[in-house]
């Protein structure tokens, strides 16, 4: 199977310094009858499951909450967030490589979960991963900075 990296993945530190760059405000979700704010940036992936999302976090915990996909979707940051399948949404800064295999492209993300992409989203989805890569370079290329040394 062959691999195709678009840059380095990013570590949690450099996700922690560009993450502001992308306005990711915290999301407020429902949590056992009372209100969470979870910061958007630490989201690796969603996970549609029925009318329930099971978030998946950048320090390995897992959260349940009682909306569904498409509306999670409408409060996600479009420029970070990308949905490869009608059960997953991705957050791209959280990429590893793409797989493609055959006539199937699967997303591999740091934290070793691997997502199909469907054949109708592929062609969306890859530019939007183009997309947000050359953002990244442009962020890397600012003098203030630097994101992917390291």
């Amino acid at each position: 199977m062959k691999k195709t990296l678009f840059a380095k993945p990013l570590t949690n530190v450099h996700v922690e310094l560009i993450a502001p760059q992308f306005d990711m405000p915290d999301l407020t979700l429902p949590f056992w009858g009372s209100r969470k704010k979870m910061p958007m940036h630490r989201i690796v992936r969603l996970e549609g499951e029925g009318n329930y999302t099971l978030f998946h976090f950048a320090d390995g915990s897992q959260l349940m909450v009682s909306l569904t996909l498409k509306k999670m979707e409408s409060r996600l940051s479009p420029k970070v967030f990308a949905r490869p399948h009608k059960k997953n949404i991705i957050n791209l800064l959280y990429l590893e490589a793409l797989h493609p295999d055959n006539q199937q492209l699967i997303v591999s993300l740091v934290n070793g979960d691997r997502v199909e992409v469907s054949r109708r989203k592929a062609s969306r989805f890859i530019k939007q991963v183009k997309g947000f890569q050359q953002e990244l370079l442009i962020l890397n290329s600012a003098p203030t900075i630097s994101i992917m040394a390291a």
